[in-house]
């Protein structure tokens, strides 16, 4: 049993680093033990924390990355009509279309991943499921690319099995954390400009493996985070947090309370 002990910064101690988000998991990514958890198994929506499955998907099936995709109508958001700066007829790499989904959680960019898979969308999202039978993601189940269906849901603790997958690929290691990407476009000949939705990416302080934010109302504003915090890998899952800026302050809060508490670290 440990004895919680105050640390300097307020309002948090050894044991809780306050956190506002409603499901939580904190993960030493290197002994595999927890440490920090709150209603780990509560399974919700998860919004575009998907994306990090939809890139599994289709780096698994070896598609060439050079190869040009169109986002075409069928890749527009017709169930909650949300807004999207990739016009129909935008060409793009699948790379580049793989990295807006990543990094900028661009809806219609995971829909066109699916829509070329080999097979086509269905197949992709049976591939989405398969791979969370895999990793042993028992609580999670797939019925989009996107995450803008809440039908989408996992539980924290299902979502750390996918972070620690998804860091293991380059591309999305670098897709993720990249914090911004320019590309001409093919349809008016202006430059495009995309940003990370997650600006901890920008900051010195922070060395991040992977990241991943997500929204809708049904599952509230989300982000998994994989980064080196004093020396260990942490994976940081943060679900449901109620205000914009909450996940990041989240984010931070885990930080600092590892910094500053380092027996937490230490008997995970």
């Amino acid at each position: 049993m440990h004895v919680t002990r105050a640390v300097a910064l307020s309002g948090f101690t050894a044991d809780n680093p306050g956190l506002q988000s409603a499901s939580v998991l904190i993960l030493n990514e290197n002994s595999g033990e927890v440490i920090y958890q709150k209603n780990p198994d509560e399974v919700a929506p998860i919004a575009s924390i998907t994306k990090l499955m939809t890139a599994m998907v289709t780096l698994d099936a070896h598609l060439p990355m050079n190869e040009y995709i169109t986002i075409s109508d069928e890749d527009v958001d017709t169930l909650k009509n949300s807004s999207s700066r990739l016009r129909v007829g935008t060409r793009l790499t699948r790379a580049e279309v793989m990295l807006l989904a990543l990094m900028s959680s661009e809806n219609r960019a995971a829909a066109a991943l699916a829509r070329t898979y080999p097979g086509g969308r269905d197949l992709f999202i049976r591939k989405m499921n398969e791979k969370a039978t895999e990793l042993g993601m028992s609580h999670s189940r797939f019925y989009d690319s996107t995450g803008l269906t809440p039908q989408n849901i996992s539980s924290a603790r299902d979502l750390v099995l996918m972070v620690r997958a998804a860091r293991k690929y380059p591309e999305i290691h670098e897709f993720t954390t990249s914090s911004q990407y320019e590309f001409t476009s093919n349809l008016n000949g202006r430059t495009m400009a995309f940003h990370n939705t997650n600006p901890l990416v920008k900051e010195e302080q922070w060395d991040i493996g992977l990241t991943k934010t997500g929204f809708t109302n049904e599952a509230g504003h989300c982000l998994v985070m994989e980064a080196t915090i004093s020396g260990t890998p942490v994976v940081m899952v943060l679900m449901d947090s109620t205000g914009k800026y909450t996940r990041i302050g989240d984010a931070n809060r885990v930080k600092k309370w590892l910094e500053t508490s380092p027996v937490a670290l230490a008997r995970s």
